[in-house]
């Protein structure tokens, strides 16, 4: 079964780091700093590690707007909750300011992101008392890339998809949102759940062969 991304963009709040008692204000202070005018495409995320380690308040600021949109992503389909998921990205990149001396770059700067926010999502989700974890759900993303004319099929097939995804057991839709929405390689998968590349493999197919009988199951037409 091919899988094709029903996701699109989660329109993120303009703000992830408040100022207050329980964050760092240089931190907050920094992201109100507007970036210089440089080609930030042309520095690559361990450049800006760098600088960010040396201080360099732009360079958070580029960091931020570059990764925040699919760390909230992320963290939303984790705790299904918005005001939650933006508290835990704040967090998230609280934790880049102050801990950028020691990203070693062995892997992306989006899986040691992703792996910091999967931490503290679950921390959080271990603290609920009337939402475990097994019912977090997807959070519903229109599909914004698609023409007029398929608007509403893709809407529908979107529906039905995230409903067949909250079907599946955590781990499973966990590795699926990793790898199809998040285009995680199986090794930066495993690295951000803290399992095995061949747990992870397992998980991936037990997990497609479950998604394909639902999804079946509801009318939807897969490619092979």
């Amino acid at each position: 079964m091919h899988l094709q991304s029903q996701a699109g963009m989660i329109a993120a709040p303009a703000r992830f780091m408040p100022c207050g008692s329980g964050h760092d204000r240089s931190c907050c202070a920094s992201l109100a700093v507007p970036p210089r005018c440089v080609n930030a495409d042309a520095l690559s995320d361990e450049t800006l590690v760098a600088r960010v380690a040396d201080g360099d308040r732009h360079a958070i600021a580029l960091l931020l707007a570059r990764h925040q949109q699919s760390v909230y992503r992320f963290v939303l389909r984790l705790v299904a909750d918005r005001t939650t998921a933006e508290d835990i990205v704040s967090e998230v990149f609280i934790e880049l300011w102050r801990q950028a001396a020691r990203f070693e770059g062995r892997a992306r700067l989006s899986t040691w992101l992703f792996a910091i926010a999967r931490n503290k999502a679950l921390s959080v989700m271990r603290q609920r008392v009337d939402q475990p974890l097994e019912d977090s759900v997807a959070a519903a993303i229109p599909d914004d890339a698609v023409n007029a004319e398929d608007s509403l099929d893709a809407a529908k097939r979107g529906a039905v998809l995230r409903d067949c995804l909250t079907r599946l057991s955590p781990a499973h839709r966990e590795i699926i949102d990793l790898v199809y929405y998040h285009e995680k390689s199986v090794e930066e998968a495993a690295t951000i759940v803290g399992v095995p590349a061949a747990t992870v493999k397992t998980r991936m197919f037990y997990a497609r062969r479950r998604l394909a009988e639902l999804v079946k199951a509801a009318g939807i037409e897969t490619a092979a």
